[in-house]
């Protein structure tokens, strides 16, 4: 008995331990949610300068920032920025080429944070490169995190104060999952900020579900929302609930083996960052950004899932942005680009959207689509992206090859004949903060 009260306080100790341990590393973890109503304190709402009442977020006019690229390692000298400029529209610079209201044409997109290209600068983006092709201006209004519905919902507001000749819808296939969202934090763990409007498909119509979140304030009493996020944010049910990790939380940190490399990972960086330099012979940031990229694969698996279920509403706001373009008379193109996290999943299983384009095409005679990343088909999938950072947009070698392929897809005749089409450097070979722009 003398013995055994020793013991079973150690062991006592060993399991608070390690539930302290495993509660911290969750919390941590981008595949595990551990709260479904995190607090959300003033300091954080105060940043959240992109609230928009109506569309939940969107970038502001005449806006400037400069984002650390990740192109160092801890207590190394900050080697590369990029910057992001928004012009008075709100949309993000084109320094190519100023707007021209005599313009032969005019080209806008719309779309998520592969459309506003993030993790490049203002003229590496592909509006850019697609300006210097096409020799006039090209309004970039992508959103971070946007969905499709987002970016049609943003159309709608300001194509009437920008309208333009062509307009570009240049998304991800996340869209299939962001299109059944209304607080992101229900399938983007932690991204407890993000409250949007949806659409719902109701006897074959589209119908709008406004936004439960009318002033900013109310983000900091989301709770009382409950039953209304719930019940229209399809996530909750098919992927929140699956994924959050109650007391006791060693059993959902120990049945993954990835939770315990992306612990060590996150810990080593950590402990970098402490001593302000490099642990020799291991690049924790790689590894974290491996085992981050392994974590990603069952939301793959779940998003390829939507794409046999709920196909119909994304095809029906294809739909309205055909209708739109009908009612406006402008030529509305439709571009599917890709995610490394999913690149690296569809070089063995192929596209998660399967013939989701092949039947946009099929249905809507004045849509052009273009699946990016069967046109940007290389050995190296991973060599289309950035290699430091987030590292999930595409590079600006990568950029050039869209507006390339946009350009002579789109505007072959007008490519062709333009000053500004030199053929120089094109084609040359090299996935957020709520609402960051």
């Amino acid at each position: 008995m003398a013995l055994f009260a020793p013991v079973a306080l150690a062991a006592v100790a060993l399991g608070i331990g390690l539930e302290v341990v495993s509660r911290r590393a969750l919390e941590e973890n981008p595949s595990v949610a551990t709260e479904e109503f995190p607090e959300i304190d003033r300091e954080l709402l105060e940043k959240f300068s992109s609230f928009d009442a109506e569309l939940g977020w969107v970038p502001q006019p005449n806006r400037e920032k400069q984002k650390d690229t990740g192109d160092h390692l801890p207590g190394e000298e900050v080697r590369t920025t990029v910057t992001y400029s928004t012009d008075e529209y709100a949309s993000r610079i084109c320094p190519a080429k100023d707007r021209d209201a005599d313009a032969d044409v005019t080209v806008s997109t719309y779309g998520d944070s592969y459309c506003f290209c993030r993790e490049v600068d203002n003229d590496e983006t592909f509006q850019n490169y697609l300006a210097q092709e096409l020799d006039t201006h090209v309004a970039n209004y992508g959103g971070g995190n946007y969905g499709f519905d987002q970016a049609l919902m943003r159309l709608k507001r300001k194509y009437p104060e920008d309208p333009t000749d062509y307009v570009l819808m240049v998304v991800t296939a996340s869209s299939i999952a962001r299109i059944l969202s209304v607080w992101k934090h229900y399938q983007e763990f932690g991204n407890i900020l993000a409250v949007k409007p949806r659409y719902v498909l109701e006897n074959g119509e589209v119908r709008r579900i406004e936004s439960p979140v009318e002033e900013k304030e109310e983000l900091l009493d989301l709770e009382s929302k409950a039953d209304f996020l719930r019940e229209y944010d399809f996530h909750y049910d098919h992927w929140f609930r699956p994924h959050h990790a109650r007391f006791p939380y060693a059993p959902d940190f120990l049945d993954d083996p990835l939770n315990v490399k992306h612990a060590l990972a996150t810990g080593g960086k950590e402990l970098e960052a402490r001593l302000e330099r490099p642990v020799p012979g291991i690049d924790f940031d790689a590894l974290q950004t491996e085992t981050e990229l392994q974590m990603e694969q069952p939301r793959v698996r779940y998003h390829e899932r939507l794409f046999e279920t709920h196909a119909p509403l994304f095809d029906a706001l294809i739909g309205e942005f055909v209708d739109y373009a009908d009612e406006q008379d402008f030529t509305p193109v439709f571009v599917m680009v890709q995610q490394l996290r999913y690149a690296t999943y569809e070089e063995e299983h192929g596209p998660i959207y399967g013939n989701f384009l092949e039947e946009l095409d099929e249905r809507y005679d004045d849509l052009e689509t273009i699946d990016m990343a069967r046109e940007l088909d290389v050995d190296d999938v991973k060599s289309l992206y950035v290699q430091r950072g987030e590292g999930g947009h595409y590079s600006p070698e990568t950029n050039r090859r869209i507006a390339e392929v946009i350009a002579g897809r789109v505007f072959d005749e007008r490519a062709s004949a333009s000053p500004g089409t030199s053929g120089a450097g094109v084609g040359e070979p090299g996935e957020a903060g709520v609402g960051e722009s």
